[in-house]
């Protein structure tokens, strides 16, 4: 992984958790050949660990093949909710919690 090819390593993204693709509005361009150009993605593997769907990928430059950053995304249902993680130094870091309930409990105003 490569500082020197992102604004910012790691942003917070909030909520915003990507399956795949890249946030480019971080990348400043290649440090190895120095060119702007599309980011590729390489060594896409996705694995199922014990209900953990777990997505992983190299963000690299479409010149040189440097590696800019690792992607890691993960998605799980734990109790009622589906959890959703990502870690990457171009994308950021995020995470995400949504009720797979028509109503959200967390969501709803106590009665008393």
């Amino acid at each position: 992984m490569c500082n020197g090819c992102v604004h910012k390593e790691y942003p917070d993204r909030g909520n915003t958790c990507l399956e795949n693709g890249s946030y480019l509005m971080n990348y400043v361009g290649c440090a190895n050949c120095h060119q702007r150009d599309f980011v590729l993605i390489s060594n896409k593997s996705t694995e199922d660990d014990d209900g953990e769907e777990i997505v992983t990928y190299d963000h690299v430059c479409k010149n040189c093949d440097h590696v800019i950053a690792r992607h890691e995304y993960t998605f799980s249902v734990v109790d009622e909710y589906q959890e959703y993680t990502m870690l990457c130094m171009l994308c950021g870091k995020a995470e995400d919690s949504i009720s797979v309930l028509p109503d959200d409990p967390r969501q709803s105003a106590p009665l008393f």
